[in-house]
């Protein structure tokens, strides 16, 4: 008789979760080195899109593999959100630098890095929470991570605001102010995107905890 084994299968999920968070997390220091290490933005740049190429790679492994298992570790639609709202963070990121490189950006604001910090801060935290995943027992300390998530993301807003006060507060011409305005939105967004992460991660502890 043919015996068949779910968890190989099972665990290689979770592999792939911590796989996508530690290339967020490469993702988001590149962005922090661009903007506090000015120099060489071509580079750093092309740095960033190669690890958000990583980023895809990972997020359409975790599709075919859901695809193909008929038991998985939990709800579908969790892991299918969470693998594609991973994903999102890194492609505001790398919208981000991408933007920088693209608009000749010459020297970055210091509101940018604020915001990098708290991003690299953030994509931290998704990847503690996420490396919780694979053992029940952990789940419950997934919540302290989703607070810290929720935090992180009200102090970016608030830093978004005060850049986007800053840029017409100042005497900026039209041009720069769209260059930024873009820019930091890519940002606020990146931290929107780990606050959802964090409440995909709960609804997931909650649910199996």
């Amino acid at each position: 008789m043919v015996k068949f084994s779910f968890v190989p299968r099972e665990e290689k999920f979770f592999d792939l979760f911590v796989d996508s968070a530690r290339n967020m997390v490469k993702t988001a220091r590149g962005l922090k080195d661009m903007l506090d290490n000015w120099g060489n933005i071509g580079v750093k740049a092309a740095e960033i899109t190669e690890l958000e190429h990583e980023g895809d790679s990972i997020t359409h492994q975790i599709a075919a593999l859901l695809h193909r298992t008929f038991v998985t570790p939990f709800d579908r639609e969790d892991i299918a959100l969470l693998s594609h709202t991973m994903d999102d963070i890194t492609d505001f990121i790398h919208a981000t630098a991408d933007a920088i490189f693209i608009y000749k950006i010459k020297e970055p604001t210091e509101r940018a890095r604020e915001l990098a910090d708290i991003i690299v801060q953030a994509a931290e935290e998704v990847e503690k929470a996420v490396a919780l995943l694979k053992n029940r027992p952990d789940l419950n300390k997934i919540m302290e991570h989703c607070i810290e998530l929720n935090r992180l993301e009200n102090r970016a807003d608030k830093v978004y605001r005060s850049a986007l006060g800053e840029l017409f507060d100042e005497d900026r011409d039209t041009v720069y102010i769209i260059k930024w305005r873009e820019i930091y939105e890519h940002m606020e967004s990146a931290t929107d995107r780990c606050e959802d992460v964090a409440n995909v991660l709960e609804g997931v502890a909650l649910k199996h905890a």
